[in-house]
């Protein structure tokens, strides 16, 4: 089927160490509402062999410091071969999200269940498709500058085959400021029929803009 994603560009880029380029922004705009911001660039390999681009935003509400609900929107470009040449594969994405913040003794848990509505385009064919993801992240405090994390997340297709991908991964972050996070991290995913590994290199950046309202 077009829109998904090229088995033989899977498989021959299997045993690549890929790269993921991430900035992620959380922008506090009042007590209870957020202002989401992301833009990842993909690649097959280190460096080269692109993959995909992906903007997001959104806008966070939080009723309280455990419970926070959001909705947005995503674009990105991708193509969905390796070293060959096919048309890109192009899509505009609703999302909502549903976060619960929990701890586990010395380590701070999230959970995230995600929902999408996926409008895809390729090769002027156009196909409409809805996906449930579902993650739990965890991490734990080294010191004021440091922390491991862990993840596992898992995504279902509303279609006759369930199962999309799971993504498994762990690395640090490592705080510069209040306000400046960097992110360091190896990334293993499980399709159907093949894998990948990705190394994740990002930065985070959280600011607060009610400080100063009267």
């Amino acid at each position: 089927m077009i829109f998904v994603l090229k088995n033989q560009a899977q498989i021959s880029s299997e045993k690549k160490l890929g790269t993921w380029y991430m900035y992620n922004g959380t922008h506090q705009l009042s007590e209870k509402f957020a202002l989401k911001t992301s833009f990842h660039i993909r690649y097959f390999e280190f460096i080269s062999e692109y993959q995909q681009e992906i903007y997001r935003t959104g806008l966070t509400y939080s009723p309280s410091e455990k419970w926070s609900f959001t909705g947005g929107i995503v674009y990105s470009i991708t193509d969905t071969s390796y070293k060959t040449n096919q048309p890109n594969l192009y899509e505009f994405r609703f999302y909502q999200d549903v976060n619960l913040k929990d701890k586990w003794g010395l380590f701070n848990v999230n959970y995230r269940v995600r929902l999408a509505q996926r409008f895809r385009e390729q090769a002027s064919q156009r196909k409409t498709t809805h996906r449930i993801r579902y993650g739990l992240f965890a991490n734990y405090s080294i010191n004021k500058k440091l922390k491991i994390y862990g993840f596992n997340e898992i995504f279902i297709k509303f279609a006759t085959r369930l199962f999309g991908q799971n993504r498994t991964g762990l690395g640090f972050f490592h705080q510069f400021d209040k306000q400046l996070k960097l992110r360091v991290g190896y990334m293993h995913t499980k399709f159907r029929n093949t894998f990948s590994h990705r190394l994740q290199l990002g930065i985070i950046l959280n600011t607060n803009h009610t400080k100063n309202k009267v």
